[in-house]
Order: structure tokens, then sequence, then C-alpha cells
């Protein structure tokens, strides 16, 4: 299973679980080692499936670090905080996590769009 790390390490993805929202964002950056980038794919590619399915789901796009970078990003919308966790903790997505090998280091975090 992947790695998580907290991106903003004085609120954690799991507390963020906890605030009622809205329409939601989930950026999600992950560490993909050189060489390993289509196997990350293939197995995100699944799980991008299985999420467009679910209740709340709302959109999805993966973008790619330029110049040879190991980041890839993965941002998501949902309907809410209660529809992506209901989502991430369904046992099919759990079996799919786990596929994923240990050296892959996903860093996490919910956000709302504010206008500027």
């Amino acid at each position: 299973m992947a790695t998580l790390q907290s991106l903003d390490p004085h609120t954690p993805m799991f507390a963020q679980f906890k605030e009622k929202t809205g329409r939601i964002v989930l950026a999600n950056t992950f560490v993909v080692p050189k060489g390993r980038t289509e196997v990350f794919l293939d197995l995100f590619r699944r799980q991008a499936e299985f999420m467009r399915a679910r209740p709340g789901f709302v959109s999805l796009r993966m973008h790619q670090g330029t110049a040879g970078s190991q980041l890839l990003l993965n941002v998501a919308v949902w309907e809410s905080t209660q529809a992506l966790a209901t989502a991430l903790g369904s046992p099919e997505f759990q079996r799919m996590a786990a596929e994923f090998p240990d050296d892959i280091v996903s860093y996490p975090h919910i956000f709302e769009q504010i206008d500027v």
C-alpha cells in the first residue's frame, strides 16, 4: 500500500473529514519512483473507474510533473467530504488501495474553492 503523508501536518486529511462541507477538491500528490509510472497509472485508472461510479463524485484529472519529475497530481471534485469519505472507506476501494506498491508516497489534502 502507498505510504500516506500529510501535506499540512497541522491539518491531516483524515481530520478534515470531521468538517461537513459542500463541494470539495481532493488534491493528491503522488511521488512515483522512476520507471514505475505506468504501473502506478494502471492501478490508478482502476481506482478512478470505481470512484466515478460513487455517489457524490463530480470529476477527476491527473497531472504529471514536467522535465522528468517523479510527481503526479490527482485533482478530484466531490459534492462533500462525506461523499469522499464514504467512497474511500468502502471495502472495494480499500482492496484496490492495498495493491499500490509501498514505494509510492501520497500527499492528499482537501480544499474548498474560494473566489479571488
